[in-house]
């Protein structure tokens, strides 16, 4: 996994800082470079991780920022490739990744437009971005640059490069490659199971589930000799989706080892020298994130349990307003009463809002998110 967090020149005039962030350039809206780097260092130190959301719509992200706002917490919001497709429309042709790319660099203006209004502080991220999909990375670096000559900072705080069906050589030379393009990068080594956007792991042998100190020792020399900014997403038993229990053993006790490998190798006074992220997040339990956070997971990622709270929301309104959504016109009240302020999307689809939400909010209090700012 790879995140480009090249640096900015300026804050936001106008946005009043927060109380205790006030050590970053800038406090709220989105976030780049430095204080990215500065963020998670702080992550480390007060043992909590940032939830890393899921976003498809302008919807998933109002959801999003407001868990984010009402929790008084920093939160991480990204755009899987599908994701990013479905923010440009289902209707659009994706065959060289042009609705992905679209898709993505919409959303990206989209969040940096409101996210001010929140006054948290966001990094806007790209998500599992595989082999197959690299020209969509290609693509929204172009709008990186682009946006860093007019502006001084990328139009995203980072990317994500998942290789981890390849083989480790690849992986991390690949994310090397694209960490000098656009400093700096994060990377993810290994291999996840479950399925997100058509990659399915479930078959694999479950010791490719676990990586290697060798393996992190050597993305973090790799990557450490290119830019400081990176972090690792190692495998630990971690899957995408919600498994029933049993299927899978969590051992976030190995993260631990690979800090103290690091350090070792490299000779750092750090007890956390290299920053970990918690893939495939959903359906597991809070003592596993705490005890993952304490390893020095500074990212946690969530989908599953919010497509399914957001999923929440909507049928029950459907199921409790069912004999007023038949039709425009008629209901239980009489059969000439109108039922437009039911069935206006903007009545149901904030439902849906709601109850993701308040499961973001439930994981920003899991992960020990809330109030730190």
């Amino acid at each position: 996994m790879a995140t480009a967090n090249l640096s900015r020149k300026s804050g936001v005039v106008g946005v009043p800082p927060l109380l205790i962030l006030n050590w970053l350039i800038r406090t709220t809206f989105q976030i780049v470079g430095d204080d990215v780097h500065k963020l998670f260092k702080y992550a480390q130190e007060k043992k909590f991780a940032i939830p890393a959301i899921n976003v498809t719509s302008s919807s998933t992200v109002v959801a999003s920022l407001e868990a984010a706002r009402d929790k008084k917490a920093p939160i991480i919001l990204q755009m899987s490739q599908g994701g990013a497709a479905y923010f440009a429309g289902k209707g659009v042709a994706n065959d060289k990744q042009q609705a992905s790319i679209a898709g993505a660099v919409a959303g990206a203006h989209y969040i940096r437009s409101v996210a001010a209004s929140y006054e948290v502080p966001v990094i806007l991220h790209t998500d599992h971005c595989a082999k197959k999909l690299l020209p969509w990375l290609d693509g929204m670096m172009d709008a990186d640059e682009a946006y860093y000559k007019e502006h001084g900072e990328p139009l995203f705080s980072s990317h994500m490069i998942d290789l981890s069906e390849e083989e480790v050589d690849f992986n991390i030379q690949t994310t090397a490659k694209y960490l000098k393009r656009a400093q700096p990068m994060k990377q993810e080594i290994g291999i996840t199971g479950g399925e997100e956007d058509g990659v399915n792991n479930e078959e694999v042998d479950n010791n490719a589930l676990y990586t290697q100190p060798e393996d992190i020792y050597n993305i973090h020399k790799t990557l450490s000799a290119i830019s400081p900014y990176f972090s690792i997403a190692a495998g630990f038993g971690n899957v995408h989706g919600v498994y029933k229990p049993g299927n899978v053993k969590l051992h976030p006790e190995l993260l631990g080892k690979h800090q103290a490998y690091v350090k070792e190798q490299t000779g750092s006074k750090d007890e956390k020298p290299a920053f970990l992220v918690f893939h495939g997040g959903s359906g597991s339990s809070k003592a596993e994130y705490s005890e993952a956070i304490s390893h020095g997971v500074v990212k946690v990622n969530l989908d599953t349990d919010l497509q399914y709270a957001y999923l929440t929301g909507i049928r029950d309104y459907v199921l409790k307003k069912k004999d007023y959504i038949m039709s425009q016109v008629g209901n239980p009240e009489g059969e000439d009463k109108p039922n437009k302020k039911y069935f206006d999307p903007r009545v149901w689809v904030r439902e849906g809002e709601k109850t993701m939400s308040a499961r973001v909010q439930e994981g920003l209090v899991d992960f020990n998110t809330a109030n730190q700012l």
